[in-house]
């Protein structure tokens, strides 16, 4: 199944009655695609309980969790506190919020003991590379130096997309592979899909829009366009 997973962020809209409000119109559309896209919320740690307790055709994810173990650590997220909570996997590796190999080595063994799902974003077909070999479930490549600005890597870079799915695939034949950084417009998902991933993981074109839903049913009917 093709993926549209939202990345909330820390924007205004990513807690509180309007996070709320995107998750519930993002469900709406999952509802609608039921079978052919699957949503993927990520929400920040606090608004994990509220939104997993309000959608029912999507998976709700955390946007980072710590490479620590239950203990003696002020302030970090644990893969147990997540689930807890009621998220169905974790997303690692953003580049807003790095890890070694080696912490994500831990952290897709600590969910794996626990039955949640993994995404582990890269930031180049090299490093997509050497993480698909850690067995994550899907995995998401994201140039930084594109997050955030409107220029979608499919356009802007189609040979680290095309790369990394070339290299990942001679490692890795089931993991799923996502295309992230810069997707603005269904035209950027269709794109995306057409360079050989599974879907995308978009943030600010989504949760600051004007019309989070229109914009969010656009993605959902780009990537079956793709697929004519």
């Amino acid at each position: 199944m093709y993926v549209l997973a939202i990345n909330f962020k820390t924007y205004k809209t990513s807690y509180g009655s309007r996070a709320l409000s995107i998750a519930k119109e993002a469900d709406s559309v999952a509802r609608e695609y039921s079978g052919l896209v699957r949503v993927i919320l990520l929400p920040p740690a606090t608004e994990i309980l509220r939104i997993a307790n309000a959608v029912s055709h999507s998976s709700v994810f955390a946007q980072h969790v710590d490479p620590v173990e239950e203990g003696a650590y002020t302030g970090h997220v644990t893969v147990e506190m997540v689930k807890e909570a009621g998220a169905t996997g974790v997303m690692i590796n953003h580049s807003e919020r790095r890890l070694r190999l080696d912490e994500i080595s831990f952290i897709l063994g600590k969910a794996r003991k626990l039955g949640l799902e993994t995404l582990v974003c890269a930031d180049t077909p090299e490093v997509a590379a050497a993480i698909s070999v850690l067995s994550p479930y899907m995995l998401a490549i994201e140039p930084p130096e594109l997050i955030g600005t409107g220029i979608p890597v499919s356009k802007a870079k189609p040979e680290v997309v095309t790369g990394t799915v070339a290299r990942v695939r001679e490692l890795n034949k089931e993991v799923t592979i996502l295309t992230g950084a810069g997707i603005t417009t269904g035209d950027d998902v269709t794109a995306a899909i057409k360079l050989g991933t599974m879907g995308v993981l978009v943030a600010s074109a989504i949760m600051k829009a004007q019309e989070p839903g229109k914009v969010i049913k656009e993605m959902s009917e780009s990537i079956l366009k793709a697929l004519e």
